[in-house]
């Protein structure tokens, strides 16, 4: 295959346009299909983002290289050196090792599978959204996926696009960028295609390169592909910052949970092999039974059991039309307390109507009309919803108006100005500058009115006049637009801001936005899950006090975006916190009360679908949007909703918390159980004369135990549970543990007293201080080490009943059918086991009958006294999990 030709940013800026086509071997028709399919084979996948597909033999080294699963195999290799490879002939046996690794491999291999799952999953609800650009192939322009660009393709840009790759313009018609993620400014700028480029120009100043990462305003333009994925220059700085990869509060958690269990575990191992050591005074065996310890602390399967959550909570969202973009981000999705949104199409239908278009007197004006026509429709901006209300309701009423008018220029609308203007001529010569726009701004730069058809100028009893009809327009919910013109202004190359001044003020349109019927029902529902909605927009006050009320909500004293201009950081997250209705905002505003409100604690979701939203979406820890938003809304959010209803939205948020409470259930109940066996160890082992268990037993039971708790993601949590937001807190775990840990070890201490005082004895009709034959103190250990191991599977097992609600087990909360069904099923195998060839070959024994009624009356009083326990912890930390 023929490998294209690559050229320097430089040589593509300041070639001639026309020479492009040769330099890039591309027809005026496109690239074919065939051509392109090489050229992505040569120049791979139209991406920043560093996902090269991993070799198997490396996803492999990943999940074997976890902090538990490195402790693991650790202790693994030292069980095997001592008890296989340093250990006499007769004596050798590698079995604890073996059992060991098994952990290992069963923990890896589900956790190697799940992420399999994970990573097919995340790739099929991405394609769902996945953002396309309009591409010329085979000689037409259609919409294709970004990331199949390659160099040399044509590319259609509009407003509302992101710049799919770094690209040359061949033609442009006002075109203005935001270059806002490369360069931190604010403004757009314009882009043209016979810009001339200097020498020694920075490449981000190149008045004719369109850069990756970058949005486009308003205008139109055609460019040839000159770089694409990380050869571009926002990738480049994607490379750079690929080393140090931001960390959410999910993987924090995750974190900050291993160091916690590993200092538990560097506490408590080596206790218990100083004390078995120096009470038994076989050091080799207290060092195995210490690395029992040890991994009996570790919960082999949290990492599998986190992905399973993950997976299996993105897909039921999937199936309540909810896209999850970034599977990490469904911990952050549950634990939202506070969501920012706007309010057009969120709290309101998004199917805006004209209404009225009236003149300065109130009385109906098909001029006004005409005139916002005319800008409506030459300008080449995003056409928002009330362009296209009135470019309708122009059709329905005058149809025609176009003919005979040629577009001139334009000034992009920006959200600073909330305003934009068109230069139109017409068949006469006659030209006008035609501007819509916010009020408040419209009056700004008027200085005359018309009224019925007589220009004079605009006095402060007009002003008056004209905001108090548009202010009762606004109470009916209204939104409102003034119209102005200019006629014949000065001829100039290019027509700017400055241009915007002494217009003609002739009236004023009045577009409906009705509430939707389901806002107030959400508004509630998302208030009794304790998530408070803050509305921040770019609208009126009247408009946006009328819209709230209709759906229920409370907002008090709005907060105008000119009342932010010059406060104090600490005065703005002040305002932040004790206010609910924002209006008047910029795109910057948004973003800046966003992020002061992360600053002051709260896990913040930003819900948006324009290019305003944007630089908010990215300061959110969760940022939402829905599937017909402009691409760069779409590409900033985490969380798409293939539905705009906030009560899609909040069966998305409870379903995240869904997900965090079951992995909470698995870390919380495993960690407290395996911390009780521990301290069960360490006060038997200084008055019993062996060990309560041996280490090969207690292995076993820990991975049958872990075996049967990957059933856990498939239970559901109590309603009550998913009312509060939950955040990650590796302290919580710590107390969990501390708390219930001792709990079970009360009944593992009244198990060695009875089975060594009293059921073995009885059954063999001696106490063990009794007994003088090896075999019949062998037989007396193995069934004590059996009682203890059916006793700790069932307490481990029923405990996560209990744990998992702070209800009355069974009669309050019931648990999944699923989970029931495979943990009793463990239990069941634990129990058999004794009875069985594998029993026998682990030393383990059929146990006396009256050991059963110990269990049944040992059972019944443990969960009774974790119940107790359990509401003096809720009452003390407000919740469980």
């Amino acid at each position: 295959m023929r490998k294209m030709k690559t050229i320097t940013m430089y040589e593509a800026a300041r070639v001639d346009k026309n020479e492009l086509y040769n330099l890039y071997d591309t027809p005026q028709n496109g690239l074919d299909d065939a051509e392109a399919k090489k050229r992505l084979e040569q120049f791979g996948k139209n991406t920043t983002r560093i996902d090269k597909k991993e070799p198997f033999w490396l996803k492999v080294l990943k999940v074997f290289s976890s902090p538990f699963t490195l402790v693991l195999l650790g202790l693994g290799v030292i069980s095997f050196m001592t008890e296989y490879v340093f250990a006499d002939v007769g004596d050798k046996d590698a079995t604890s090792a073996i059992i060991i690794f098994l952990l290992v491999l069963a923990s890896g291999t589900m956790t190697l599978i799940q992420n399999d799952r994970s990573d097919k999953a995340a790739k099929k609800l991405q394609s769902i959204v996945e953002i396309s650009a309009a591409v010329k192939r085979n000689g037409t322009f259609s919409e294709i996926p970004t990331s199949t660009i390659v160099p040399g393709d044509l590319v259609a840009l509009r407003a509302g696009d992101m710049i799919p790759a770094d690209m040359r313009l061949l033609s442009s018609k006002d075109l203005f960028i935001s270059q806002t993620s490369l360069t931190g400014e604010s403004y757009p700028v314009e882009k043209k295609a016979d810009a001339v480029v200097k020498e020694g120009d920075a490449p981000i100043s190149f008045g004719n390169i369109c850069y990756t990462g970058s949005e486009v305003v308003s205008g139109s333009a055609i460019g040839i592909v000159v770089s694409t994925g990380l050869n571009t220059m926002f990738g480049d700085i994607v490379r750079q910052l690929a080393s140090a990869p931001i960390k959410t509060s999910f993987d924090i958690g995750i974190e900050k949970t291993s160091k916690l269990l590993v200092r538990f575990m560097m506490v408590m191992a080596p206790l218990v092999i100083i004390i078995n050591g120096l009470t038994k005074g076989n050091w080799l065996d207290a060092l195995l039974f210490g690395i029992s310890i040890a991994v009996g602390l570790t919960p082999e399967m949290l990492p599998m059991i986190v992905t399973t959550n993950l997976v299996k909570g993105a897909n039921d969202l999937a199936k309540r039309k909810t896209i999850v973009r970034s599977l990490n981000s469904m911990q952050n999705f549950g634990a939202i307390d506070v969501l920012c949104t706007d309010k057009t199409g969120t709290l309101t239908q998004n199917q805006i109507v004209l209404e009225y278009h009236l003149g300065i007197n109130g009385e109906s004006s098909n001029r006004v009309l005409k005139h916002a026509y005319l800008n409506s429709y030459f300008q080449t901006g995003l056409k928002n919803l009330m362009d296209k209300a009135i470019i309708k309701a122009a059709d329905e009423e005058i149809s025609g108006l176009e003919v005979g008018y040629e577009k001139i220029d334009e000034i992009p609308f920006d959200f600073v100005r909330r305003r934009m203007s068109v230069v139109v001529a017409d068949k006469n010569g006659k030209t006008q500058l035609i501007t819509k726009g916010a009020l408040e701004e419209m009056l700004s730069i008027s200085s005359f009115v018309d009224i019925d058809g007589k220009v004079r100028p605009l006095t402060d009893k007009d002003r008056n006049k004209i905001v108090e009809d548009v202010d009762k327009l606004n109470q009916k919910g209204f939104r409102v637009l003034g119209v102005a013109q200019k006629t014949n202004p000065p001829d100039v190359d290019a027509f700017s801001i400055e241009d915007e001044h002494d217009m003609v003020m002739i009236g004023y349109l009045a577009f409906l936005d009705p509430p939707k019927e389901t806002t107030h029902a959400a508004i509630m529902a998302l208030k009794r899950h304790h998530v408070d909605v803050k509305v921040l927009t770019g609208d009126s006050e009247l408009v946006t006090r009328h819209v709230c009320k209709e759906v229920g909500m409370d907002i008090g004293d709005i907060v105008f975006g000119e009342d932010l201009i010059g406060i104090t950081e600490k005065e703005l997250a002040k305002i932040a916190e004790e206010h609910v209705a924002f209006v008047k905002l910029t795109p910057t505003q948004k973003a800046d009360i966003v992020r002061v409100l992360r600053q002051n604690g709260h896990v913040v979701g930003f819900m948006g679908d324009g290019i305003n939203d944007s630089p908010a979406m990215r300061q959110a820890d969760v940022s939402i949007s829905v599937d017909n938003a402009v691409d760069i809304a779409k590409d900033s959010a985490d969380i798409i909703l293939l539905e705009k209803d906030l009560l899609v939205l909040e069966q998305g948020l409870v379903k995240g918390r869904e997900v965090f409470g079951n992995i909470m259930k698995y870390i919380k109940a495993t960690t407290s159980s395996n911390f009780g066996n521990i301290f069960s160890v360490l006060l038997a082992s200084i008055f019993l004369p062996f060990l309560p268990m041996t280490p090969v037993q207690l292995l076993f039971l820990n991975l049958v135990y872990d075996l049967s708790c990957m059933a856990i993601p498939w239970d559901h949590m109590d309603m009550e549970y998913l009312e509060k937001p939950k955040k990650w807190e590796a302290a919580s775990i710590r107390n969990f543990m501390i708390w219930f840990g001792p709990t079970s070890s009360v009944f593992d201490q009244t198990t060695f007293l009875f089975m060594y005082w009293l059921i073995i004895p009885m059954s063999m009709g001696l106490n063990y201080v009794q007994l003088t034959s090896g075999t019949d103190i062998t037989t007396f250990e193995s069934i004590f080490h059996t009682g203890w191991f059916i006793m700790s599977l069932w307490t481990q097992t029923l405990v996560l009943y209990a744990l998992r609600t702070p209800k009355f087990p069974f009669i309050e909360s019931r648990p999944a059918f699923s989970m029931m069904t495979i943990t009793l099923l463990g239990m069941l195998v634990g129990t058999v086991i004794p009875f069985t060839v594998v029993g026998k070959f682990l030393n383990l024994l059929p146990v006396p009958d009256n050991f059963w009624i110990l269990l049944i009356i040992n059972v019944a009083f443990y969960l009774g006294l974790v119940t107790l326990i359990k509401k003096i912890y809720v009452k003390k930390y407000t919740r469980l999990l």
